[in-house]
């Protein structure tokens, strides 16, 4: 077979990777190539990726291509797509083209067989949360692809329920893979913890949030929680309070609020933003936390969950969309428009070690079903079938 690959989410230079995206898209092809040397590949990157940047996807059954220039793609950027994008996905005759999300359009004109990966509903499950220009972008791009594609992959059961209830698909037309988790998160970081945290200028006992700082994350609720635990432990212990909140990720849309609702709770010396953290220090981040909470109102798969897990790092989890999913009985879940339980559960978290201990150990064995080979094994399935 010859199957392509779609990896423009990986080594963007104008929107750098995106995050959840390119990070599926680079460990599938990693993992595919490990496990089929039968099958050619064609794995199409954006037009201005340097070729030393992708040596490492080389391989004697892999062909490297770029997305074509054109001088006339900011005035015509449909057409371009259409025009450039089919001509260019036509010539190579594939058996099969995967575009590993459903924001990465194949062009209508491409009549090839076809599988998309569905990441995200949210534009259909809280669409009051979202931009009005992301939300109606994405609703129409989801609803073309759905009905396009060949197959779809949804990440977890959640997503597969929610691509046939909001875009009607036949059932039969979408299949579960849940991605995998990187062994790293298993290991031990060759980055001291005592690095990660003095970069951060995290110096105290502090309660970890990963993901990008944006409403549909539940930032709010999850400060006017921590704010009520602070009240709390200070009444309880002669006004001293020893916990942090460190926010670690990119900041998205209307995060600027977050920085005066941390005033107005008074919590201006107590909550800590990394922005992006890269990759080697995460696991550091992960291990030397108290706790992780997710308090999210909506998540496709919850990598980060998996993340927490395999550092031995319990969590407190939202029970909405794939996280009890994804999650089993390996985390405390609360409601996430509850302010008070949410409170109330870093409350005991914080103050039962007895109780983060038994999370941690059904964590640990949680995070082990969940391994790219099996990934990428199950998707050439998919591959497969439509040939």
């Amino acid at each position: 077979m010859k199957i392509g690959i779609d990896a423009r989410s990986i080594l963007n230079p104008e929107k750098g990777d995106a995050i959840g995206v390119g990070h599926y898209t680079y460990q599938l092809i990693r993992h595919l190539l490990k496990i089929d040397k039968e099958n050619e590949y064609v794995i199409f990157f954006d037009f201005r990726v340097r070729e030393k940047d992708v040596k490492k996807f080389a391989g004697p059954n892999v062909k490297i291509k770029f997305y074509p220039y054109s001088d006339y793609k900011k005035y015509l950027p449909g057409a371009y797509s259409e025009i450039l994008g089919t001509a260019t996905l036509q010539k190579e005759k594939l058996d099969v083209l995967h575009s590993t999300s459903a924001l990465n359009r194949i062009p209508m004109g491409y009549n090839g067989k076809t599988v998309v990966t569905f990441h995200d509903m949210s534009m259909y499950s809280i669409p009051q949360y979202l931009s009005a220009v992301k939300r109606t972008r994405n609703k129409t791009i989801a609803r073309l692809m759905g009905r396009k594609v060949d197959k779809i992959i949804a990440v977890s059961s959640s997503i597969k329920n929610d691509v046939e209830k909001f875009i009607g698909v036949p059932t039969e037309k979408t299949q579960v893979v849940y991605s995998g988790l990187d062994q790293r998160f298993f290991e031990e970081s060759e980055i001291s913890v005592a690095k990660v945290l003095g970069k951060y200028d995290i110096t105290k006992k502090y309660i970890l949030f990963l993901g990008t700082l944006e409403p549909s994350k539940n930032i709010t609720r999850l400060l006017e929680a921590f704010a009520k635990f602070k009240t709390q432990q200070k009444q309880k212990n002669s006004g001293k309070f020893e916990y942090q909140l460190v926010l670690a990720g990119k900041r998205g849309w209307l995060s600027q609020e977050y920085l005066q609702i941390i005033k107005d709770l008074s919590l201006t010396k107590d909550v800590v933003f990394t922005g992006y953290v890269i990759g080697d220090e995460l696991v550091p981040l992960f291990r030397s936390a108290e706790f992780f909470v997710m308090p999210s109102l909506y998540e496709g798969f919850g990598m980060t969950v998996l993340e927490a897990f395999a550092t031995k790092t319990p969590a407190i989890l939202a029970n909405v969309s794939s996280l009890p999913e994804i999650a089993g009985e390996a985390a405390y879940f609360i409601n996430p428009l509850d302010t008070a339980e949410l409170a109330e559960a870093i409350g005991k978290f914080a103050t039962d070690e007895n109780l983060r201990a038994s999370y941690i150990a059904k964590g640990l064995e949680q995070a082990k079903k969940f391994d790219w080979d099996k990934t990428a094994r199950e998707t050439l399935e998919i591959y497969k079938s439509l040939k």
